[in-house]
């Protein structure tokens, strides 16, 4: 079931660009390269490493595209390969992620009606839910991350994390489990 919101995969698009149409793939690039960065992000924590993982990736899913199972959905392998590349990218510079809501895309809307006093406990509460969160062993944060910042399904986020769906879904509930605790002990 398609997540509301996000198009679908094109399988005629992924078709040509397998078969070798530049255009298409550069078409798939424009769609997925927004998600492919944030994913990046997730995991590295730095945007220019991120960017950096993103493209690599791209250039990676082009070389492999031909062997790509037809049929198949693009966006999991994809995110897949962009995982994998950022994973590396992250043992390279041997750097510990810090999500940041407002890049890693989970920001709230900024509301214009909303007061100041509420507007400051909103942005404490943002602030209290990343120490949790970042706080949190890897395996944890990025499964949270995945499926609640980039809303990721459960296929899509194993896919991205190169495990099975049901491991995403006890993963994630003991990781909301330690970030419960967190949030009480921290008087959230």
């Amino acid at each position: 079931m398609p997540v509301e919101g996000r198009p679908p995969d094109n399988p005629e698009l992924v078709e040509r660009a397998r078969h070798g149409d530049t255009h298409a793939f550069d078409e798939l690039v424009q769609e997925y390269s927004e998600v492919a960065f944030r994913v990046a992000y997730l995991i590295t924590g730095s945007a220019a490493d991120a960017e950096d993982v993103a493209q690599e990736s791209c250039f990676k899913a082009y070389r492999g595209l031909r062997t790509f199972r037809a049929g198949a959905p693009l966006r999991p392998w994809l995110l897949r390969i962009v995982a994998n590349e950022a994973r590396n990218r992250r043992r390279t510079v041997a750097r510990h992620p810090q999500l940041a809501l407002d890049e890693a895309g989970a920001a709230a809307p900024n509301n214009p009606a909303r007061s100041p006093e509420a507007a400051v406990v909103a942005a404490d509460e943002r602030m209290t839910l990343l120490r949790c969160v970042n706080g949190l062993p890897d395996q944890d944060r990025l499964v949270i991350a995945s499926r609640y910042f980039l809303e990721l399904t459960t296929a899509e986020s194993a896919a991205a994390l190169r495990c099975p769906s049901g491991t995403i879904k006890s993963r994630l509930s003991r990781a909301l489990d330690r970030l419960r605790l967190c949030l009480e002990s921290s008087g959230g």
